[in-house]
C-alpha cells in the first residue's frame, strides 16, 4: 500500500462577518499519496484556495488535523513551521502579483536561497539560480529581467522556480494556469508533470477547469460551498459521476458536436448562503433531484465503491 504524504482530517476555516460565521471550509477530509496529484475543482468561492492555504497555514485553520509525513503541522510553533515549509510550497494563481516588481529573476531566486540557507556562498547561489532557471525552461539571458518585461508564461516559470528553490516534496498549485493563454497552459502543465516525475513531487492542483484536471490528476475532489461532495480516482469520476453537482460540472465541458452530442445540465435556483448554513444538503436549492430527505440533514461523505466517495442522500436513487 502506498504511503500518504498528506492527511487532512475535519479541516474547518470560518471567517467572522457582520451576519455570522462564514463557513469557507467546513469539515474537509482527504489524503494524498506520495508522488500523486489530487485535483480540487468547483465554482469560484467554493473554498478551494482557502483549503490549500490552510494546509500550508498561510491562513490559520479554525480547527482540524493536518498531517504532513506523519507530523501534525497544526501543533508546530513558528520555528518548526518555517522548517517544514521548505518541504511544502505553493504556486500562486497570478504570476504577476505574486512576484516583487522591483526584483529581477536573479534577485527573486537568490533571496529565497539566501534567507532559507538552502545554499551558502555567492558562487553557489549563482550556480543554483542558473540551475533552477534551466530546470523550468528560462533562458540564462533573462536572469536580470524584471517581471513586467516578461510574458505570463515566463512569470509563472519564475514562480515555479521559486517554489523549487526550497527543494520541496509537496506543492499546492493554486490555479497556476488559469491566467495564461491556452498554448502557454499546456507548456506549464507539461513542465509540472515533468518535474513531478523527475523530483517525485506530490501536488494539490486547484482549478475550476475539469478538462485540465482530467489531464493532470490521479484523483479528483469536487467541492461545493466549503465541502467535498464527491471524491474519486480521475477515470472513475469521469466515467461514473454520481453527485448531481459533479454531473452538471462535467456536462459543461465543451466538446465538438461531431464527436459526441451531450445534453448540458443547467443549474437553476439560488446558491445557499455559506454564512451559518442550515444542517441540510447545501446543493439542495439547485438540485433537480432534491426531496424532503435532502433537507433533513447535511449528508456525510460515504464510500460507495473502492476509493469513490459521495455526499448525497439519494445515492443509488437518481
Amino acid at each position: 500500500m502506498a504511503e500518504n504524504i498528506l492527511e487532512v482530517r475535519n479541516l474547518k476555516k470560518y471567517f467572522k462577518t457582520a451576519r455570522g460565521m462564514l463557513h469557507a471550509v467546513d469539515d474537509v477530509s482527504f489524503s494524498i499519496e506520495k508522488g500523486h496529484t489530487l485535483g480540487v475543482v468547483g465554482e469560484s468561492g467554493c473554498g478551494k484556495t482557502t483549503t490549500g492555504r490552510c494546509i500550508l497555514r498561510l491562513v490559520e485553520p479554525t480547527s482540524g488535523e493536518i498531517r504532513f509525513e506523519g507530523k501534525d503541522i497544526m501543533k508546530l510553533n513558528r520555528t518548526e513551521l518555517k522548517e517544514i515549509r521548505k518541504d511544502m510550497q505553493i504556486i500562486f494563481q497570478d504570476p504577476f502579483s505574486s512576484l516583487d516588481p522591483r526584483y529581477t529573476i536573479n534577485q527573486t531566486l537568490s533571496e529565497t536561497l539566501r534567507i532559507n540557507k538552502i545554499v551558502t556562498g555567492k558562487k553557489a547561489i549563482e550556480d543554483r539560480v542558473l540551475e533552477l532557471m534551466e530546470t523550468v525552461g528560462l533562458a540564462e539571458r533573462l536572469i536580470n529581467t524584471y517581471p513586467h518585461e516578461l510574458d505570463g508564461g515566463r512569470r509563472q516559470r519564475i514562480g515555479i522556480a521559486r517554489a523549487l528553490a526550497m527543494e520541496p516534496k509537496f506543492i499546492v498549485c493554486d490555479e497556476p494556469v488559469s491566467a495564461l493563454d491556452v498554448s502557454i497552459q499546456a507548456q506549464i502543465l507539461n513542465l509540472l508533470e515533468d518535474l513531478q516525475e523527475k523530483l517525485g513531487l506530490s501536488y494539490i492542483f486547484i482549478t475550476h477547469d475539469l478538462a485540465v484536471v482530467n489531464h493532470f490528476s490521479d484523483e479528483i475532489a469536487v467541492m461545493y460551498l466549503g465541502q467535498i461532495v464527491e471524491k474519486a480516482p480521475t477515470e472513475e469520476l469521469f466515467d461514473n459521476p454520481v453527485h448531481p453537482y459533479t454531473r452538471a460540472l462535467l456536462s459543461a465541458i465543451p466538446i465538438p458536436e461531431v464527436i459526441e452530442e451531450r445534453p448540458q445540465i443547467l443549474l437553476k435556483g439560488e446558491i445557499s448562503s455559506p454564512i451559518e448554513p442550515k444542517d441540510e444538503c447545501r446543493f439542495a436549492k439547485r438540485c433537480m433531484f432534491a426531496c424532503d430527505k435532502c433537507r433533513e440533514k447535511n449528508p456525510a461523505l460515504s464510500e460507495i465503491s473502492p476509493g469513490h466517495f459521495v455526499a448525497c442522500a439519494r445515492v443509488g436513487e437518481v
